[in-house]
């Protein structure tokens, strides 16, 4: 095995164990202690309508840097497709559901419910409505 190979199989698995211990910490950590409040997201992703669904916490600075675009996104899309935002830390059972392993995280259904995009981190307002528009949303 050359260094070169050593070298990518070391930066993989140090990559591993960091995407577990952020899976870890979401799990624990969150808001001031007290009773969550989940809510009900059965009909997440809605049925017949574009969805996307931006996971991430309310305490999460990428997060709170996509508030504002999340809010216009509903403004601008509504009747048009679903945007849906959940708040994992007071949600935690969708992390499971959703696969979640870093926060935000950005996903995008079609109509029929079937998972097309997927994107971890920051996604500007510009990069969502490019996407919304190759699904057909206008």
């Amino acid at each position: 095995m050359t260094a070169c190979e050593r070298f990518h199989q070391g930066a993989k698995r140090v990559t591993g164990i960091a995407l577990a211990f952020l899976v870890i910490v979401l799990s624990l950590a969150g808001p001031a202690p007290g009773p969550a409040r989940a809510e009900d997201f059965s009909h997440v992703p809605v049925k017949g309508m574009v969805t996307m669904i931006d996971l991430g916490a309310t305490e999460c600075v990428p997060c709170k840097m996509m508030a504002p675009i999340m809010e216009k996104m509903v403004k601008k899309y509504q009747d048009k497709a679903a945007i849906v935002f959940i708040d994992v830390w007071k949600n935690r059972d969708q992390v499971s559901r959703f696969g979640i392993r870093a926060i935000p995280t950005q996903i995008f259904y079609d109509a029929t419910g079937r998972e097309v995009s997927r994107h971890v981190g920051f996604m500007s307002e510009a990069a969502i409505v490019e996407q919304l528009t190759k699904m057909g949303v206008k």
